[in-house]
């Protein structure tokens, strides 16, 4: 049987690795998962997890899917970059979504605007390949619903907006957009769905979660594709779910961003938020184009078929196929990193 290992750092990592996990199953392999002991308690009962380098020598993976920005060398397998997010320009470009670690074979990337740079930077180092397979984690964002998205729903068909923000101190616009959605989930007009990333101030996960109640619902971040499915407008900063909702085509409104686009609505104080919702709820057709392009330049694949393509390219990649690769740098510095990381010595 083809075993594959599926990598994770966060708990966001699950629900990129999910779909993957499920098209492993279907194709005939079997997947085991690495990942932190607080990720591990979210892991349903037919995940397995290997807890140590030992017990993934025993499992003797062909690959080993990654969902972070970096992935223990000394495990057995091809090592593939499946990525924790779109590339939303926090970073300088060499620091963040494009930086080349010589950790990984394969990148596979999620539409032409990163696997365009991706394929110039396989040129120049020449240790890894590049694939366009699409994302997996957005395959059940196209699959019929389940039911999960549905069940967000108020029974009263009131407008939905989704409040999601980034972890990075600096660019999280939960403390300053607080009170602002705090009065409109008071009012009631519209139903808000909440959530918060999972390495965010735990004291303003606590306040947005207890704004839950009749008017909004807190949203668990291992369980947002529902979310983002029922969501008419999305509302947050320079977090990479901005890319995740408007891969739908949907409107988003934006506090600071810090690359703001024609895409998106940004806004500079929270008081202008409201006038902002307005706009996104009763889009014009010039915004509608912006995001249709925008879409389709991060992710164009809208047949929730990404996890397929992307044990196809890791075939590809075992069968020689992608070509020759040189061999990866040394790196002694970052492997002794991860071997204290991980304590294996």
């Amino acid at each position: 049987m083809r075993h594959y290992l599926l990598f994770a750092t966060e708990l966001y990592a699950l629900p990129i690795l999910r779909p993957l996990a499920a098209a492993i199953r279907a194709s005939g392999g079997d997947a085991a998962w690495f990942l932190p002991d607080e990720a591990a308690t979210h892991l349903r009962r037919d995940e397995q997890r290997l807890v140590d380098a030992r017990a993934v020598a025993a499992w003797a993976p062909r690959a080993i899917l990654s969902a972070s920005n970096w992935v223990p060398h000394f495990f057995p397998g091809r090592k593939v970059q499946l990525f924790h997010g779109f590339n939303v320009e926090k970073r300088e470009a060499e620091r963040g979504h494009f930086r080349i670690r010589g950790l990984f074979d394969l990148y596979c990337t999620q539409g032409p605007a990163t696997t365009n740079p991706f394929r110039d930077l396989a040129r120049e180092h020449g240790h890894f390949a590049v694939v366009e397979t699409g994302w997996p984690k957005l395959d059940p964002l196209f699959a019929p619903d389940d039911g999960s998205a549905t069940a967000l729903r108020p029974g009263d068909g009131r407008p939905i907006a989704l409040y999601a923000s980034t972890f990075t101190e600096s660019l999280s616009s939960a403390p300053l957009l607080y009170e602002e959605i705090a009065r409109q989930v008071a009012r009631g007009d519209r139903y808000w769905l909440l959530t918060l990333h999972p390495k965010a101030d735990p004291r303003w996960v606590a306040d947005y979660r207890a704004l839950a109640g009749p008017n909004a619902r807190f949203i668990e971040a291992d369980a947002l594709i529902p979310a983002l499915r029922v969501a008419d407008v999305l509302v947050s900063d320079t977090s990479s779910v901005v890319s995740e909702f408007v891969v739908q085509r949907k409107p988003v409104v934006t506090f600071r961003n810090r690359a703001p686009k024609p895409h998106m609505l940004d806004i500079a104080e929270a008081d202008q938020l409201e006038e902002a919702l307005a706009r996104a709820f009763a889009p014009s057709p010039a915004l509608t184009e912006e995001l249709r392009a925008y879409a389709d330049a991060i992710h164009p694949w809208r047949d929730g078929c990404s996890s397929e393509r992307v044990l196809a390219a890791v075939d590809d990649l075992l069968s020689g196929r992608l070509g020759e690769l040189a061999p990866k740098p040394t790196n002694l510095w970052r492997k002794l990193q991860i071997r204290s990381r991980l304590r294996h010595f």
